[in-house]
């Protein structure tokens, strides 16, 4: 082989050589997540991709963009809230890219912008309110700070999807407060529960006895009810057999009581009701004597009657009634009246 045909043998090789490497430098296989912003002599012609796309050596350049959901962590920042307490507060920031040609051409770093933005945007949110909303409320927190992130990166293409505060660390005196206000709630709430308990048990004892009463004055309302009906059926058995009762039965009644009077141990008197109907004729003569034995009284100058004497004292029954004496004037004949 001569020198001329070496020579035109390593031209045809670098030739191959550089083509392949042309070849291989402007074909791009651009994934699903993923899209190519192709700039030619510096103007951007659009976003490629997913596939194979290809380039114009030494004339297209292209931007690769990642369109995954990212998430930014924001480092603790210390914010001061509205009633002047300082707090560290870090949260982190999920986002994702809508439009790819405003990722590259409208900001430089986007994950860097957005962070420093983030900042900002929590020292001012935060500054807004107090420490107690802070420590309680933290998903308004969240969607306020998304909503001002939000239209901010919109113009970078650029969609903030949520934002999650970490942590909130308050200065140790406000912790040592924060304590000790919860362990005055919980005894608080321990009284208020005991004092509630002691409360209804009290209610339900108190229902219980009334209950109890009520039912105790039903019953005995009732009991005394059934009393008196047994009374009353009683006396009305007893009538109805004393209706047939003759005197012989009522004798035999009588000496049924005497003899149960006579069991007792202490001295007795009785007076049967005989005696005293023996001694009714006998007191009967006494009032009539006594009347026939009284003095006749002067004449008075009136015709005015003067009247009987005291009866005599009897055992229940009025003496017969003694008549009234004459007028007071002598009669025609002279003699004088009889007793």
């Amino acid at each position: 082989m001569d020198v001329g045909s070496a020579v035109g043998l390593f031209f045809v090789l670098l030739l191959i050589a550089l083509g392949s490497v042309a070849v291989w430098a402007s074909v791009r296989i651009v994934r699903e997540y993923q899209r190519l912003v192709v700039f030619r002599f510096g103007r951007s012609i659009g976003a490629r991709g997913p596939g194979l796309v290809l380039l114009i050596p030494a004339i297209d350049r292209g931007v690769w963009v990642d369109l995954r959901e990212q998430y930014i962590q924001v480092p603790h920042q210390t914010c001061i809230t509205r009633d002047n307490a300082p707090v560290n507060v870090d949260c982190l920031i999920y986002m994702y890219v809508v439009d790819a040609i405003s990722s590259v051409v409208q900001v430089q770093n986007y994950h860097g912008a957005a962070q420093g933005i983030a900042m900002t945007t929590l020292r001012a949110v935060v500054g807004d309110i107090s420490l107690d909303d802070v420590l309680a409320k933290r998903e308004q927190i969240n969607l306020l700070l998304r909503s001002k992130l939000d239209e901010v990166t919109e113009r970078w293409g650029v969609k903030v999807n949520s934002v999650e505060i970490r942590e909130i660390i308050p200065p140790r005196e406000v912790q040592e407060a924060m304590n000790r206000q919860m362990t005055a709630e919980r005894v608080r709430r321990a009284v208020v529960t005991e004092a509630e308990g002691k409360r209804e048990a009290a209610v339900t004892v108190a229902t219980g006895e009334k209950q109890a009463m009520i039912l105790a004055s039903e019953g005995a309302r009732q009991s005394a009810m059934l009393r008196a009906e047994g009374a009353a059926q009683a006396l009305q058995t007893v009538y109805s057999v004393a209706q047939g009762v003759d005197a012989k039965t009522m004798s035999l009644q009588y000496l049924d009581t005497l003899r149960a009077l006579g069991s007792g141990q202490s001295t007795k008197i009785v007076i049967p009701m005989e005696f005293t109907q023996l001694l009714q004729p006998l007191l009967n003569m006494a009032g009539a004597a006594a009347t026939s034995q009284a003095p006749v009284p002067a004449p008075a100058p009136s015709a005015t009657p003067i009247p009987a004497p005291a009866l005599a004292a009897t055992n229940g029954h009025a003496p017969a009634a003694v008549p009234a004496l004459a007028s007071a004037e002598p009669p025609a004949n002279g003699t004088e009246p009889s007793a």
